[in-house]
């Protein structure tokens, strides 16, 4: 059963920080897959670095990330004796004062805290080149200091920063060896305009088809809407946490998508004959450029992290395939 991080007692916390620590202290088995990865962490961002313009905006998104995260779970698991199930983080218990938020408090028992002042101005989201929404700057967007993650180095990224005069890696893809502190900057605003409990009640009860609800889900920019995905990891942003590319460098990554996979098993168990075996969109960003639509019979391949290949059909239900949980 997953649990939201706040239904966790203090051992259980313990043990999922401890976890993550000790995937950050394993060898990588990327070998020249990706020369910058130094650990086991660095192996599941070097996949989502590699797979991003794959797995963003096409119809495996919701598919590809649950399975993703339930890999890491397994990890976490198998590698490094954790005991429980990948915890989630629900936005909206936290969207109104999200900077007095315990999850952020730089505790131990934590995810640690906001990064230090740096004054700045705002991000513009996607990009520079099309600022179509701007986020203002909050009161963090340097190092984290605080927490059990405040000694962790990001060896992978940026392949595209939100914050300026992030170090740019040695390599064009991301790939490189490029160690870092972990940058946050927490985002009120962010979190006040796209994922309050409202946000994410609209999003279940207004998309009649997977299409509409992942399409909704991952913002439509040119619009100024951010929606519940983006808005989510802009709870955090900063570096990695705001580069689509390398976002998992960031522990936080784990329980946003816990929560985004937590948000559509909700959904699909609203009418469950009809939005269990459904597949929506294309197999390119936005469909750009113009490709097929995806079919439950395309593949998934996590490379190193995963031994086995699958297939969407596979991971449609949380209680079937190689999966065995659900959502407290």
């Amino acid at each position: 059963m997953r649990k939201e991080w706040t239904a966790l007692c203090s051992e259980e916390k313990k043990q999922y920080i401890d976890a993550v620590l000790c995937m950050t202290r394993l060898p990588s088995i990327s070998g020249d897959l990706a020369p910058g990865a130094i650990t086991r962490y660095d192996d599941f961002v070097a996949t989502h670095i590699n797979q991003t313009l794959h797995i963003h905006g096409t119809g495996n998104f919701l598919h590809w990330h649950r399975y993703f995260t339930w890999t890491w779970e397994k990890a976490l698991r198998e590698e490094c004796g954790y005991p429980g199930y990948q915890p989630y983080i629900n936005w909206g218990r936290y969207a109104l004062d999200l900077r007095n938020a315990p999850i952020f408090d730089g505790s131990d028992l934590s995810i640690g805290g906001d990064g230090a002042f740096v004054n700045r101005s705002a991000i513009n989201v996607p990009s520079d080149a099309t600022p179509f929404i701007r986020i203002p700057a909050g009161k963090g967007g340097g190092c984290i200091t605080t927490g059990p993650f405040r000694n962790m180095s990001v060896n992978l990224g940026p392949a595209a920063p939100v914050l300026k005069n992030i170090t740019a890696n040695p390599q064009m893809n991301g790939l490189g060896y490029n160690p870092r502190c972990l940058k946050r900057d927490i985002s009120q605003y962010a979190a006040k305009n796209w994922v309050q409990d409202q946000n994410v009640t609209d999003l279940i009860t207004q998309s009649p088809n997977i299409s509409a609800f992942q399409t909704t889900m991952q913002g439509n920019f040119p619009a100024g809407f951010l929606g519940v995905h983006t808005g989510g990891h802009f709870f955090v942003g900063g570096d990695p946490g705001g580069d689509l590319f390398a976002s998992p460098g960031d522990p936080y990554f784990w329980l946003q998508h816990s929560q985004v996979d937590r948000i559509w098993w909700i959904w699909q168990n609203q009418d469950p004959a009809n939005r269990y075996h459904v597949i929506g969109d294309t197999i390119t960003v936005n469909n750009s450029p113009p490709s097929r639509n995806a079919t439950l019979e395309d593949i998934i391949d996590l490379g190193v992290n995963a031994p086995e290949s699958i297939k969407l059909a596979d991971l449609v239900d949380t209680q079937a395939g190689p999966f065995c949980y659900s959502y407290q």
